[in-house]
């Protein structure tokens, strides 16, 4: 994650020899660096709220619908946007009321006018965690102990400002095997072929771009190859009964939160959001460091928000909020409530290891 043929690996700014996730790691590193104000980040699975937890700073994927993607290099049309990534949460929700809006060119925008509230930074409330009922993911009350301690501290934050909290196991009911990589896969390779096909460049299709990589092997591709471009490649239109089947698995997603969040009566579920940063291994690549809660969101392409929950080692985590359809002012609200009352983000250090 971070790697890029053009410019080289990005850093995380808080410890430099640790990765700084991705895709959108030169957004979330810049932004905890203090080299921009605010930043933008585009997710399909993480790639808003790993880079900022792994940065230690705020990130915001919205409601998919609410930003437009024109413009955006496709991956999956169904789980594709573009959200804030920033120091803190009003700054998230004033970078996210700026960029709303309706766009002829992105059909998912179309009706969202009436979902968006003028200004989300009137959300941004010190009380807006008194009298909510929360769903903690329970599965991540155990695994690396530094890292359960802070999720234990950022839960007792919430019960002290007002909240009632309950155990859920959300990740448990949403494991749908690779049904949503086989989404990105299909969907990949149908938004690639129509954004290069209008691009000014040589080139114009997926099989193109595998050819000319082939070809400058030594320069774009001289630690990892396109597996991943390869496997879309070889996929077949939208109309094949197998996309049909994990698009229905994926977006079911949808109804198991939604049906969570009613049957237990719940204003938003909490998580940690993923686990400290991995080092950076330019010969074997990223390797698993848990508490990864990005899935569900991205999948039901719900508002996902994280927001620094404290430091293992220099290295930060973050704490996630989740809730249903345009319900980014309950998630910004409990994000701001929780950041006012912790205060866990800290400058990076840009230390050079740990250790």
């Amino acid at each position: 994650s971070g790697w890029s043929s053009r410019g080289g690996q990005t850093k995380n700014p808080c410890v430099l020899d640790r990765n700084p996730c991705g895709s959108s790691s030169g957004t979330g590193a810049a932004v905890a660096a203090n080299l921009c104000v605010v930043g933008i980040g585009t997710e399909t699975n993480g790639s808003i709220i790993a880079p900022s937890s792994f940065c230690g700073i705020v990130g915001l994927k919205p409601t998919v619908g609410l930003w437009s993607r024109s413009g955006i290099i496709p991956i999956s049309a169904t789980q594709d946007t573009a959200g804030p990534m920033t120091r803190t949460v009003k700054d998230a929700a004033i970078l996210l009321g700026v960029c709303t809006g309706e766009d002829a060119a992105d059909p998912v925008t179309a009706g969202s006018k009436e979902r968006r509230p003028s200004d989300y930074t009137s959300f941004c409330r010190t009380d807006a965690l008194k009298g909510k009922r929360i769903g903690v993911e329970k599965s991540y009350l155990e695994g690396h102990e530094s890292v359960v301690a802070l999720y234990k501290q950022a839960i007792e934050v919430l019960k002290q400002q007002g909240a009632e909290v309950v155990e859920v196991e959300l990740l448990k009911r949403t494991r749908i095997g690779n049904a949503s990589y086989e989404v990105l896969l299909y969907e990949f390779k149908d938004g690639l072929n129509k954004y290069l096909a209008g691009a000014n460049g040589k080139v114009k299709t997926l099989a193109d771009l595998i050819e000319f990589n082939k070809s400058n092997e030594q320069k774009a591709m001289p630690w990892f190859k396109q597996e991943i471009l390869e496997q879309s490649a070889k996929k077949g239109p939208l109309t094949e009964q197998a996309y049909l089947d994990a698009l229905k698995k994926s977006t079911g997603i949808r109804d198991v939160i939604n049906k969570m969040m009613k049957d237990q009566k719940l204003d938003a579920i909490c998580s940690t959001s993923y686990g400290p940063a991995n080092l950076t291994d330019l010969v074997h690549g990223d390797y698993e460091v848990g508490f990864y809660f990005s899935s569900p969101a991205a999948m039901a392409g719900y508002p996902h928000i994280t927001v620094p929950m404290g430091h293992v080692h220099e290295l930060p985590v973050g704490l996630s909020f989740i809730a249903g359809a345009w319900q980014e002012d309950v998630v910004i609200g409990m994000a701001y409530a929780y950041e006012q009352a912790s205060r866990k983000r800290k400058v990076p250090g840009f230390v050079g290891t740990i250790g």
